[in-house]
Formats: structure tokens, sequence, C-alpha cells
């Protein structure tokens, strides 16, 4: 979709018109109903696989013409991404995608197991076979997406795991504290490529040996994983 010419001249003039806008591959339609909350999804999932590149401005009414609605419930998507650290906003242009250093990747996995590890070890204690054995599928769904290299399918996968477990400790407030830091540490690297297939096969791998030792109820080994997952790996 080609916008016309006086549209253009208007976008100048706002200032909003950057030339750090994504390739375009073709209209992306996206229904009425919710359509913040859709946009708000495809943004994510265009922030975790890279698609939206660290450091580069992105217009409202450019992802706009992209997904084929309005700017506003686009604006509205970037300002809770902005709440949630993905972008800033760059006045009279746009948003910045955040540019994530290591260092602040390596701080955030700090925060995550502060919070995560003590709750797993006594939800290990404490939470029968049985119910661990229910989240099976979603420690599965982490193993599939990463053995197809799919980052973004993975993100999801890796924090509806994570979130299952954390359920578990009846706190909802650890529910959002916890799903807002795992979500930050996803926003990619500044100026890195996509994590490494490898890196993501390994990473699933540690849901189901967690899943293993919690059914088997081997504490020893759920602590080893528990902390492995968090000091050892990038999700």
């Amino acid at each position: 979709m080609r916008v016309p010419e006086q549209a253009r001249g208007a976008e100048y003039a706002r200032g909003e018109h950057t030339h750090g806008e994504p390739p375009a591959h073709g209209p992306r339609t996206v229904r009425r109903h919710s359509v913040r909350g859709q946009i708000l999804e495809a943004l994510r999932t265009a922030l975790v696989g890279g698609e939206l590149r660290p450091g580069e401005v992105y217009s409202a009414p450019a992802l706009a013409e992209r997904f084929g609605v309005s700017a506003t419930p686009v604006r509205e998507a970037m300002q809770r991404l902005a709440v949630e650290g993905a972008v800033e906003v760059v006045p009279n242009r746009g948003f910045r995608v955040t540019e994530r250093t290591p260092r602040e990747l390596a701080e955030l996995a700090e925060v995550r197991a502060l919070i995560e590890v003590p709750v797993m070890l006594r939800l290990a204690r404490t939470v029968p076979a049985a119910r661990w054995t229910e989240l099976r599928p979603l420690a599965e769904a982490t193993s599939t997406a990463a053995a197809r290299g799919d980052r973004a399918h993975y993100a999801e996968a890796d924090r509806a795991f994570h979130r299952a477990v954390l359920s578990l400790a009846g706190n909802d407030q650890l529910l959002a504290v916890a799903d807002d830091l795992h979500r930050r540490s996803q926003w990619p690297l500044i100026s890195a490529p996509a994590l490494r297939h490898g890196v993501l096969v390994a990473d699933a791998a540690e849901h189901t040996a967690l899943l293993d030792a919690l059914i088997a109820q081997d504490l020893t080994v759920v602590q080893a994983l528990v902390r492995e997952h968090f000091t050892g790996s990038e999700s």
C-alpha cells in the first residue's frame, strides 16, 4: 500500500518519517477486534525476532501502513512497549528500539534468579508430581520452537512455561513482576544477531530435564537445574 504524496508531506512536517522502517512483506490486515492488542503482540514478535532493529527509530504512521490500521492503535501499543522498556519515545519522530547490552541482560537474569529460584525450589518440595506432569506440553512447545530456530515463538513458549510454573505459587503479584522481567530479558542484544540455534535447543532441553526431576522429586537435581537455567542461559 502506497502513501499519497500529500500524506507523505504531512509525515515529513510532523517529523515522523525515518529511513529505519522494516521492509514490508505485503499488507498485513488486522481485525478490528482488539486491534491494539494484536498490534502489540505483532510488535513484540518483531522485536524478539530482530525485525525491529535496536537503535532504529520507527514512526507510528509507517508501522500503521504496514499493518493496515490507523496510527492510533500503533501509538498506543508503542507506548505500552515504552513502559516495558523495549522502546523509547523520540519526540516528533517516533520510537527508538532500546539497545540492550550484555551487561543489562546479565543484570536482568540476576534479578530473575533472585525472584524465581527460591519460589521454584519451594514448589519442588510441595507440588505433587501429577501437577508437574500437566506442564509437559508447555516444555515440549519450547523444544519444538527451538528445533525450528523460531526465536519469536520460542520466546512466547518460554514465558508460558515459566508463567505456568510460577502460577503454582498462587501469587498474582509475583507472576506480574516475573513476567515483566522475563519479557525485558528477551529483547534483542545491541547490534547482535538472533540467539544461536544451539542455545535455544539447550535452553529448551533444560525445561524438559527440570520437569523430569520435579516429577521424580529429585530435589538435588532440581536445584542444580534451576540455578543453571538462569546463570548459564540467555532466555
